[in-house]
């Protein structure tokens, strides 16, 4: 396979959204390069499709997804030395008012804003959390004492992951909502100052503070944040020039803290706690059902870009049940099912060029990557779609039947086996979904196979 040229793909990509002086602001996920232009109607979005390297362009709440795969960061570092901002700027103005003049519906804007806020801060948890699944195996296999220092210091690389998490909110969700991000940041290390070091009775000007742990919340931050980037701006219009500089974060701070304190962070963790339960209760009612649905639809989620709305909920479970039953071990089998039926998908061509798609897709997927095999194969073709749709459904139904889970956050896959390992030194989880995986990918197979063969015959 020929080396993938980033500098020419970041050529293309720029031509066809205008020209560097149309495009506001750059980032990326795992596997998207995410661009917010001046004017969406220089994007010729049919050009874009047909770029060498560009698996898909999503469109959503006027942000433009280049799908490109585990190799989007190579294509970032290209993409930004043609001095583009990075989105999330402290100085990004521009882009913040593009982006409010722009058309969307509410719910492409909350998703936008989701995976915007989370999809930065999943490498951290992969760093964090396959530590962890280290520890495990070094524990079980290799008899490394609890005490060693060792142990010590790789306990602090998973311990720091969810502990810090709403300063990586903070920061994240800062820079989406186009404010100062290391305000962002700064307000999620003050929620964890205000945890760790707490008073018996705390208040404010003679108002009480809830007692609350925020050490892993989620939402106490991200409602935070989302009133502290009305404050920003407000005050940064309102001010002085002369005084915006020292003014400016001080009286940001001053307004913002308190409140979340107060109102905010109350609020945000009765709303994380309630959606947490809930979603427990769900499973722990119907766990087949629940992971089977989430088996079965992950390839959609994936298609429309709403994968990313996961993220919460999954955030969530980690911290409070300390493992995902539910999301990334129903998108197990999901994702690697999307790769039995790319090879299936395969093995019916007769054109080359096909046949490579379907199996270079196919050994993406079974590695936890299915952005190629989603748009490249499953939804071009329909039956693929089927046989991966029935595999990772029936895979999800077997997970949660025998209460499977994934311990930490990792692409679910085959590459991730590590994230399947007990912490108590128990090799049944990871068996299991070994098996689901397996069973997942041979059905997924078995069945894409069939419907194309009957398919062909027809034809």
């Amino acid at each position: 396979m020929a080396k993938k040229d980033y500098k020419k793909l970041s050529d293309d990509i720029i031509a066809v959204v205008g020209g560097v002086g149309n495009i506001l602001s750059a980032s990326h996920c795992m596997t998207r390069l995410r661009l917010n232009l001046r004017d969406d109607a220089k994007l010729n979005a049919e050009e874009a499709k047909k770029i060498p390297g560009v698996i898909n362009l999503i469109q959503q709440n006027g942000e433009q997804q280049f799908v490109i795969g585990q190799d989007v960061a190579s294509l970032y570092e290209e993409i930004i030395k043609n001095d583009i901002k990075a989105a999330g700027s402290i100085d990004d103005a521009d882009a913040f008012k593009a982006d409010t003049q722009k058309k969307g519906n509410v719910v492409e804007a909350i998703l936008s804003y989701v995976g915007g806020t989370f999809s930065p801060i999943i490498p951290v948890f992969i760093a964090g959390g396959l530590t962890g699944a280290v520890i495990s195996l070094l524990q079980t296999f290799a008899h490394l004492s609890a005490e060693s220092g060792t142990v010590f210091v790789l306990t602090a690389i998973q311990q720091a992951m969810l502990y810090f998490l709403p300063v990586y909110i903070g920061f994240s969700s800062a820079s989406r909502l186009k404010s100062n991000p290391y305000l962002g940041a700064f307000l999620g290390a003050i929620l964890l100052y205000v945890t760790a070091n707490r008073p018996e009775v705390l208040n404010f000007l003679g108002i009480p503070v809830a007692s609350i742990g925020y050490n892993g919340q989620i939402f106490p931050v991200v409602l935070g944040t989302l009133f502290m980037s009305v404050v920003y701006r407000f005050l940064q219009k309102v001010l002085p020039v002369v005084f915006r500089t020292v003014l400016l974060p001080v009286l940001t701070m001053l307004i913002v803290v308190p409140v979340t304190l107060i109102v905010l962070g109350p609020i945000g963790y009765w709303v994380g706690t309630a959606l947490a339960n809930g979603v427990l209760a769900i499973y722990r009612a119907f766990p087949a059902l629940a992971v089977a649905i989430i088996g079965a639809t992950t390839v959609w989620l994936v298609f429309f870009g709403m994968n990313n709305a996961t993220y919460p909920v999954l955030f969530l479970l980690l911290a409070e049940v300390g493992s995902d039953p539910l999301i990334c071990t129903g998108m197990a089998p999901a994702n690697v099912a999307v790769g039995g039926a790319c090879l299936a998908y395969a093995l019916l061509q007769k054109d080359a060029d096909k046949k490579g798609v379907g199996i270079s897709s196919g050994i993406t997927a079974l590695s936890g990557i299915t952005e190629p095999g989603v748009y490249g194969v499953l939804f071009p073709n329909r039956y693929p779609l089927i046989g991966a749709m029935v595999g990772g459904g029936v895979g999800g139904f077997l997970a949660g039947l025998f209460g499977l889970t994934q311990f930490v956050v990792a692409n679910p896959g085959f590459i991730s086996f590590a994230a399947y390992f007990n912490p108590d030194g128990t090799m049944g989880n990871f068996w299991g979904m070994m098996g689901v995986m397996v069973l997942a990918v041979a059905i997924a197979f078995v069945v894409t196979y069939f419907l194309g063969k009957k398919q062909t015959a027809k034809n």
